[in-house]
């Protein structure tokens, strides 16, 4: 039987695959399952998980294009370090620079309960490899780089149907905008530092005018910040309802910070 596929953004149905104890016509019926819906999406290998079930369960085509049937499959032993370019069905339309092992070995059981073992190099390594993966509840994206990872991400962002999507990113642009306040309230501090080395009324009003015109530019860019953050928000169904306190708390802390840099450069520039 042909089963649906589960593809991002819906979340995986499990944290980890649980071995098989019980070797019957439940487990031959996803077996073969899986290899219809392998037949039926022109795939090259799946996971029990990839469709739903929280079984140790893989199938994969070997360099043949024969099916190889594991169950509580586990890597052994591996050698060597390849980089591929690869994709799966859960991103559907997604490549990522990935590192591998280019040779393992691994130990399964068939679907009559006889062990098994096998070493398996180049493309069906792979395979193997990323199919194990989804059994301990992660996808590519936990084996690749932190800049791969950013890249990935970011097409996430771009490609998604945000407006429906059960998905809430980790990087949203309105952090650019908090960076940049915390940036211009540091270079704000060193004309209070200055001031203790500087004896001159004309230079610290000189600064405290400076202090002013920063001040008034960090308050627009916290309102920027609060009003473009809800609006962000708002473009993703899964983290809107749970950004609000976030936004607002953020914004509160900034305008404190503020508040005392503000204070302090009164009394240290302005009333010295």
């Amino acid at each position: 039987m042909i089963k649906e596929i589960i593809k991002y953004p819906t979340p995986l149905s499990v944290e980890y695959a649980v071995d098989v104890r019980v070797f019957n016509n439940e487990l031959f019926a996803l077996i073969d399952n899986l290899k219809d819906t392998i037949n039926e999406n022109n795939l090259d290998a799946l996971s029990a998980y990839q469709i739903g079930s929280f079984y140790n369960v893989i199938v994969v085509k070997d360099d043949n294009d024969e099916f190889v049937e594991m169950v509580n499959p586990r890597l052994i032993n591996h050698k060597g370090r390849i980089i591929t370019t690869e994709s799966t069905a859960y991103y559907p339309g997604k490549t990522a620079q990935i590192q591998r092992f280019e040779t393992i070995s691994v130990v399964y059981q068939d679907r009559n309960g006889n062990d098994k073992s096998l070493q398996a190099r180049g493309d069906f390594s792979v395979r193997i490899q990323r199919k194990i993966d989804y059994t301990f509840g992660a996808t590519f994206v936990q084996k690749m780089s932190k800049e791969e990872k950013e890249k990935f991400e970011k097409s996430l962002e771009n490609g998604i149907n945000t407006t429906n999507a059960d998905y809430c990113p980790t990087v949203f642009f309105r952090d650019k905008i908090l960076k940049l306040i915390n940036v211009v309230m540091f270079f704000m501090l060193l004309p209070l530092v200055a001031s203790f080395f500087i004896d001159n009324e004309q230079t610290l009003q000189t600064l405290w005018s400076y202090q002013l015109y920063t001040i008034y530019g960090v308050i627009g860019l916290n309102i920027i910040y609060f009003f473009y953050a809800q609006y962000e928000g708002k473009r993703y169904v899964a983290c809107s309802s749970c950004q609000l306190g976030n936004i607002v708390g953020t914004t509160a802390i900034s305008l404190v910070k503020l508040f005392v840099i503000t204070v302090a450069s009164y009394f240290l520039l302005h009333v010295r």
